[in-house]
């Protein structure tokens, strides 16, 4: 099982998170080839988006870099022989993000 071979690299999810997204991993590796790297991402960012709440987002290569900000509790990266997955919860600062929507509309009027 998938849960043997995969190598955490970075993590800062509660131990069951972190098994399901191994055990999404490994059922997508059943489902697809490694080569269908985006068919794998949206299995795995789908159903975190359905059992965890929206806005999950997943990467799937042989070679990719991110810096990127997420939820506290909500990163996972990890690598199965040749194959990294990285899946996150993007974070915005909603206040910050409101008061930029307010600027944006007080400058069209």
């Amino acid at each position: 099982m998938l849960e043997g071979k995969a190598i955490v690299g970075e993590t800062d999810m509660l131990h069951t998170m972190q098994k399901d997204a191994l055990h999404l991993a490994a059922k997508a590796l059943d489902l697809f080839e490694a080569t269908e790297s985006t068919d794998i991402a949206q299995f795995i960012k789908k159903d975190f988006d359905r059992v965890y709440g929206p806005g999950w987002q997943c990467v799937v290569g042989t070679d990719f870099s991110s810096f990127v900000t997420h939820c506290h509790g909500c990163f996972i990266h990890f690598c199965v022989g040749s194959l990294a997955i990285l899946l996150f919860r993007g974070a915005v600062n909603q206040a910050k993000e409101a008061n930029l929507f307010t600027t944006f509309e007080a400058l069209d009027a």
